[in-house]
């Protein structure tokens, strides 16, 4: 058992590659867990889109880790450079990208991958606590909370008008997504952020005269409740 080990982890590697240090390889892989992990809390906090996806989160964190692992290997031997150039060159990624700050986020992880890879842990670090700071700083009191969405039906144009005004004032943030308009009446389709977790104001809304129906709900991006 102790032979099979040995040759395992043995460091009598070509000379082509540099010497396998497990010790090593599980700092980098943790450093580069613990800055992704800081990237995808920060994105988390400071997400301005409408439809946050945690999956996105969790790709952050692998890319960080994944980054600073082809880049182990990239920098230990010249042959398995030139496999890796290759094998990677024929990926093609056709996720779109629905945020541009997601853009950001996703090449920070990769970097910060890369610097540890290589064995700049200090660059990732400090490099990470810097960005960190200066997102915060440009996205501060910019968060819209969570979102809404607010369905409303009114009789005519006046319930529309006075419902409108009434959750305008119960409301942080109130944009229009939609209305149809038929004989029957006036479907609004609201996208809102709340001041406070509070819905009370949604039985106001529903024994206003003139709105026949209020439904609220809110959504995470992967689905609505």
């Amino acid at each position: 058992m102790n032979s099979l080990l040995k040759e395992i982890f043995s460091c009598n590697v070509p000379e082509t590659a540099l010497a396998f240090s497990l010790p090593d390889c599980l700092i980098v892989m943790a450093v580069a867990a613990l800055l992704g992990v800081f990237i995808a809390a920060l994105y988390k906090a400071t997400y301005q889109g409408v439809m946050y996806t945690m999956t996105y989160g969790v790709t952050l964190v692998g890319m960080a880790m994944i980054s600073a692992m082809i880049l182990r290997v990239v920098t230990s031997n010249v042959v398995l450079t030139l496999g890796m150039v290759g094998a990677l060159s024929i990926i093609r990624f056709r996720t779109s990208i629905k945020e541009p700050m997601d853009i950001m986020y996703m090449f920070w992880a990769v970097g910060v991958g890369i610097a540890v890879g290589a064995g700049m842990l200090g660059v990732a670090i400090i490099g990470s606590l810097v960005i960190g700071a200066v997102v915060v700083f440009l996205t501060r009191g910019r968060t819209n909370g969570v979102p809404y969405i607010l369905v409303l039906n009114a009789q005519d144009q006046a319930a529309e008008n006075a419902a409108l005004a009434l959750v305008k004032d119960q409301v942080k943030r109130m944009r229009l997504k939609s209305k149809s308009v038929t004989k029957a009446g006036t479907e609004l389709t609201l996208d809102i952020r709340l001041k406070e977790e509070n819905t009370d104001f949604m039985h106001e809304v529903a024994a206003m005269e003139g709105i026949t129906n209020a439904v609220l709900v809110t959504y995470n991006g992967e689905y609505m409740t």
